[in-house]
């Protein structure tokens, strides 16, 4: 698989911009990813240092419209963490 067919999206959230700090990043990654390849994809694309991979499968939550009601898809998240002596991810920086 390519890079760009194995990091989807970063996720945006309060608790992942609190993580910028540290050096740790989320993305939603494919689900049939795995960490070796997410810290490949990640140093591919933004030219960073990958120290670990933590990665966690999010369920699909209930959602009702009306009287009918469905699951959101299930997806797959992964938080980077990079090394001291590596550059931050510019385009998170512009989110701060």
């Amino acid at each position: 698989m390519a890079a760009q067919d194995i990091i989807i999206r970063p996720v945006i959230t309060e608790r992942s911009m609190a993580g910028m700090g540290m050096k740790k990043y989320t993305f939603e990654v494919a689900k049939n990813a795995n960490k070796i390849e997410i810290a490949k994809a990640v140093e591919e694309l933004f030219d960073v240092k990958v120290s670990k991979v933590n990665t966690m499968h999010v369920r699909g939550h209930l959602r009702r419209q009306g009287r009918t009601e469905g699951y959101t898809p299930s997806w797959k998240k992964a938080i980077v963490s990079l090394t001291e002596d590596s550059k931050t991810i510019e385009f998170f920086d512009s989110m701060m």
